[in-house]
């Protein structure tokens, strides 16, 4: 046995540690998506257009995925757990002034902080398992359970908000997080250690701005697309300042003494196709989870309960197929269950764009999600393990941070660009059906904005206008869920590709206790031994 796995290594209560963090990594993950159910919700008491419906989900993820390097710097500098425990509080304060948000402008800037501390928890989770768990296949196994929480609660978040929602009222949703915060501190003080990066360096400030306004301005400037225009000047100059920033940063990094990224981290090809895959299986993630609770409460009719639930068979799935994962890399290898994975993925959104208003729940929708889901599951848990293999283990804070970025930049961009596809293909195919219909120009600009208006809208229309009119927002929306399902479908693809093109066939452990693939991927941060924790 090496002395890496040696019993002076090994924490003493890993798995209640890595139960501790879970707790955690449920609470962040599952905001993600349980405002989704209460949209139609908030769309009527708050009157938000759609736009305002799709920032107050990404307000959270935008924020999330900007500041989760910076963030997970600060934990390799100060302590991984006193970031989490600072990042538990301030989102338990955040989420009391969501619960009582009087208006969907106060609601987008809660969320905003929320974001802020979900970035501050996050990383610190992840970054602190290679910490307790030196054994290489308990490592393994940790990493697939905290994948499988995380893709789970991002999945169980609308079923969790139409539970709430069926009984109290949309800021329930918000209040839930309290409690939960209370025992995830107690617990994390009594049973996580804390640990450091040794040598962090002098604080990247340049690198920290850049890509934290790089970011949020690619982000913002999709979801202003639809009503600005595509081509508009705020558009392309929302573009082209977001290209800038990023730019200036990765340049900075390259040439920075002591960088926020390592981009050479990126030379690496497993390292590079493993966070590629990440952030595509996320977008196919956030992107599918917007639409189809859409979908369930406004075209289907069904309460925010029953529409959370109809999303469960997608949560248990990916819950169950996370850890799976790990255990079947050893046997069939990282590539093949990446790879797989995402093309597995990709057909069950192929499936999904051939859905009509009336589909069949069982015989159709919910093999749409097995696919997605299972396909998900067999991926993201040995992506994640290769992004942490791919690091010296003083630097778990970083390759966390990476691996916690790609997930929310992907699903933000997710929630941006498939919603945004969704809204501009619903708004062009509405004004064609609603036209012939002689509805008043202001009436119609009103229902392009959003599609829960539109259906409310068209009940109070005449009744020989009324029928029609429903039907056309069905037909509407169901024209731009289908586009966006090939927009994920094709992502899921990509992603699937540059896996088999990049990843390695098989792993096998070093003498760290991390693993290494072809020769030829390993960078030389990745030879490095192990530094001691902080």
């Amino acid at each position: 046995m090496s002395t890496a796995h040696a019993p002076e290594t090994t924490h003493p209560h890993r798995w209640w540690v890595l139960a501790v963090l879970c707790l955690s990594v449920l609470l962040v993950a599952i905001d993600n998506t349980i405002v989704n159910v209460a949209l139609p919700t908030m769309s009527a008491e708050l009157n938000a257009t759609t736009s305002q419906l799709q920032w107050i989900v990404d307000a959270y993820s935008m924020v999330f995925a900007g500041l989760l390097l910076v963030a997970g710097n600060i934990g390799d500098r100060i302590g991984r757990h006193r970031v989490l425990q600072a990042g538990l509080v301030l989102f338990a304060a955040a989420s009391l002034v969501a619960a009582w948000a009087g208006s969907a402008h106060s609601l987008i800037g809660a969320r905003g902080v929320m974001g802020v501390a979900a970035a501050m928890v996050y990383p610190s989770t992840l970054a602190t398992v290679p910490q307790v768990f030196r054994d290489r296949q308990e490592r393994a196994i940790a990493i697939g359970v905290w994948a499988g929480v995380s893709g789970l609660a991002i999945a169980l978040g609308p079923v969790a908000g139409g539970a709430l929602l069926r009984h109290f009222w949309w800021g329930s949703i918000f209040l839930v997080n309290v409690p939960v915060i209370v025992i995830a501190l107690i617990a994390g003080t009594l049973l996580v250690p804390e640990s450091r990066d040794p040598e962090p360096g002098r604080f990247d400030l340049v690198g920290a701005v850049t890509s934290t306004l790089g970011i949020g301005l690619l982000v913002w400037t999709i979801i202003e697309a639809p009503g600005h225009g595509w081509a508009s000047r705020t558009s392309v100059l929302g573009f082209v300042g977001a290209a800038l920033l990023l730019t200036l940063f990765v340049v900075w990094e390259v040439r920075s003494q002591s960088p926020l990224l390592e981009i050479r981290f990126f030379r690496n090809p497993r390292f590079s196709a493993a966070s590629a895959t990440t952030a595509m299986a996320f977008f196919g993630l956030f992107g599918f989870i917007f639409m189809i609770t859409l979908y369930f409460q406004i075209v289907i009719g069904w309460d925010a309960l029953t529409a959370g639930l109809a999303t469960l068979p997608y949560a248990l799935i990916m819950g169950a197929m996370s850890p799976l994962a790990m255990v079947l890399t050893s046997r069939l290898g990282t590539k093949l269950l990446v790879g797989g994975g995402m093309a597995v993925s990709a057909a069950g959104f192929l499936l999904a764009s051939r859905a009509q208003t009336d589909s069949p729940y069982w015989t159709f929708i919910v093999p749409c999600m097995a696919l997605m889901a299972a396909g998900m599951g067999l991926a993201t848990g040995p992506a994640t393990d290769a992004i942490l293999a791919a690091l010296p283990a003083a630097k778990s804070g970083v390759g966390s941070a990476v691996n916690d970025t790609t997930r929310e930049v992907g699903g933000a961009l997710g929630v941006a660009v498939v919603g945004s596809v969704m809204s501009s293909w619903y708004a062009d195919r509405l004004t064609e059906l609603w036209t012939p219909l002689q509805v008043p120009r202001d009436v119609l600009g009103a229902a392009k904005d959003s599609v829960g208006a539109a259906m409310s809208i068209s009940k109070q229309l005449p009744a020989a206008v009324s029928s029609p009119a429903i039907s056309a927002v069905g037909d509407a929306f169901m024209e731009g869920l289908r586009v966006g399902c090939y927009v994920v479908a094709a992502a899921c693809l990509l992603a699937s590709i540059a896996a088999f093109l990049f990843l390695p066939a098989h792993d096998r452990p070093d003498p760290e206790g991390r693993h290494t693939g072809h020769p030829q991927a390993r960078t030389p941060q990745s030879d490095r031994p192990a530094a001691a924790d902080g």
